[in-house]
């Protein structure tokens, strides 16, 4: 992707994200010898609400640690050769990612008594599904803040106007509008989006209406011809019929 885009934001931080949950998931599971179970939960709770903290809660603080300086290191070492403000700009999507994780995390109970009257409930903090922290990050992505391309004190928001409304953890930085991924482009890479096959009855990524930038699209048959119906005959070979079928397939315009 092209430096400072939207998309480059969105890479970044969903990068840093995996990072975390993978290493928190193999923490939790015992896999790595630097890490476990978080135990600074195991003697809290609330005796008067009739549960405490016990099982294995995540260890995101290891997970978070660990991305950074696995990410994070790197792009400070090369930030006397680089533009400062791409630099502060992609730590902070680094961490925005980190943070998503963190965000999302959620507590599990397990009840305990008798005839399962849940007298007692043991609880552990455990992260989202790393399906449910790439939608948030997507909505991050689609309401992502453009910065200004010269770095101050701090990174502040393009629009002079909206200067006054601080910049979230959790908020995709940008500086660079992105270009047009509907046409091709060989000096930046971009291969267009003509000719691709697409989905008619589709109102997702992969449909016709989104894929094909509202050119429309061509609808060829394909005829396919595959061994079908085999059989095994006694003795030794396997016998099958020739089946062919017609299929539509629609390309972008």
């Amino acid at each position: 992707c092209i430096a400072g885009t939207k998309e480059t934001a969105f890479i970044y931080a969903v990068t840093s994200a995996g990072l975390v949950h993978s290493v928190t998931r193999l923490c939790s599971a015992g896999n790595m010898t630097e890490c476990s179970c978080d135990m600074s939960l195991r003697h809290g709770g609330s005796a008067s609400e009739g549960w405490h903290w016990g099982g294995c809660s995540d260890d995101i603080h290891y997970g978070m640690s660990f991305s950074r300086r696995f990410l994070d290191v790197p792009i400070k070492n090369i930030s006397r050769r680089s533009e400062s403000g791409l630099v502060a700009m992609n730590l902070h999507n680094n961490e925005a990612g980190r943070q998503a994780v963190a965000k999302l995390m959620s507590v599990d109970c397990r009840c305990h008594g008798v005839s399962g009257s849940c007298a007692v409930k043991t609880c552990w903090k455990t992260m989202s599904s790393f399906e449910k922290i790439g939608r948030f990050l997507k909505d991050k992505y689609e309401n992502s803040v453009q910065i200004s391309d010269r770095l101050k004190k701090k990174l502040r928001r393009k629009e002079k106007s909206q200067r006054k409304i601080p910049i979230a953890k959790e908020d995709l930085l940008y500086v660079n509008k992105s270009p047009n991924f509907c046409v091709e482009d060989q000096k930046l890479g971009i291969p267009g989006t003509q000719g691709r096959e697409c989905n008619r009855t589709s109102e997702g990524p992969d449909g016709c209406n989104l894929l094909c930038c509202g050119r429309g699209y061509n609808t060829h048959v394909v005829r396919h011809v595959e061994r079908c119906e085999c059989k095994f005959v006694w003795c030794c070979y396997v016998r099958c019929r020739r089946c062919e079928t017609m299929t539509d397939v629609h390309t972008c315009k």
